[in-house]
Formats: structure tokens, sequence, C-alpha cells
């Protein structure tokens, strides 16, 4: 299937993009390695607005300056200084949205993910979970900044999830967020066992 075209990660509702998102592959070539997963689950965050994103009230730092860049590049961040995260950053440049990629379906390269991650076999841990994706995928902070038009980090396009088959929920590890904790900021497909885990916040 074909990239993704810029014009996708210019949408300006950074909700509308964390849904699309779900159903289309992330791919990843590393020394001519390639890997993929299909997204089931992701994260958005709304910038400067929203207490759970790293550019709330427009913080800009080293690290976050890449989510202020125009949409379609990776910002990839440690997390507890283990975890590599892969956020997809959208909207024009100077408005700081992103998606956090939450969970994969692998499709291609299992082999390579289960000898990347130390696993004997293939199993929903595999890809479940922002760190463990970018485990398998071969994704590090290094990926920080990669163009998602080219040929190192991409995702391709796919069929839409049906709305009825998306689910909403409150994101995961935000409850720092006050208020912003409990918005319906993560999307999932209905039913795939490949959705992590995780579990957010509720009143």
């Amino acid at each position: 299937m074909p990239k993704l075209e810029r014009a996708f990660y210019l949408e300006k509702n950074v909700l509308k993009v964390a849904k699309s998102l779900l159903g289309k592959v992330l791919v990843t070539e590393t020394d001519g390695l390639r890997t993929s997963g299909r997204i089931v689950e992701t994260e958005a965050y709304n910038g400067a607005v929203d207490r759970a994103s790293h550019a709330w009230n427009n913080r800009r730092t080293g690290r976050t300056e890449i989510m202020f860049a125009e949409g379609g590049v990776s910002y990839v961040y440690l997390c507890y200084g283990i975890h590599h995260l892969f956020n997809v950053v959208t909207n024009i440049r100077d408005v700081p949205h992103a998606v956090l990629v939450r969970a994969l379906e692998p499709l291609e390269g299992i082999p390579v993910m289960l000898e990347r991650t130390g696993k004997p076999k293939l199993d929903f841990t595999l890809t479940s979970g922002p760190g463990s994706l970018s485990k398998a995928l071969g994704i590090s902070t290094a990926l920080t900044g990669q163009d998602l038009m080219g040929d190192r980090i991409w995702i391709e396009d796919a069929p839409p999830v049906p709305a009825r088959n998306i689910v909403a929920g409150t994101r995961v590890g935000v409850a720092y967020a006050m208020e912003d904790a409990y918005l319906p900021y993560r999307f999932s497909i209905r039913g795939s066992k490949w959705v992590s885990r995780g579990k957010g916040l509720e009143r």
C-alpha cells in the first residue's frame, strides 16, 4: 500500500488523526530488515491546551521542539529511561499536536521482532504497549525528527476502521494532567487481542 501523504498529517483535529491512524500500517526498515504492524491503539495529545502533552502551555525544550514542526515527522522520547515511545507529529508548524502509537498487530518481519525482543514465540506482548512495539520494530530516539515520507520509518495506507469498531477511553499514565487525564483521547480497535492492557483513569 502507498505511504500516507503529507496532507494526512496536517489535519488540524488531532482526535481525528488518532482515530484515522487505526488500521494503518507502521513500517520500519533498518539494515535491509523490514518490519511492520497494523496500528490498533493510539492516544491523542492536543498540544498547548492539553496538560498531558509534553508541549502543554507551548513548552519548548530540546526534547519537545520537534513537536512544533510541520506534521508528518516522528517524535520518539525515552520513558523511565528505558522505553522508547513513538509519536506522530501532526498539524501545521508551531501547533504541537502528536499521536502516540500504543499497540500494533504484527505483520511483517516477525522473526526479526522476536530476536530484537528476546521472545521465544509470538504472543500479544510482542507489540502490545508503546515500549514493546518500539523495541520490536527497532524504533529508538535516534529516529526523532525522521520524515514519515522517508525510507527508515513510515506509515502505509489501509482501509479505514468503521466508527462502530473504534473504542474510546482515557489515556494511560497521565494522572498528573488533572482534569485532562479524564479526556477520552485513547482509541483502539474493538476486539483486537493486540490492544495494550494499560488502564486509564476512571471517575
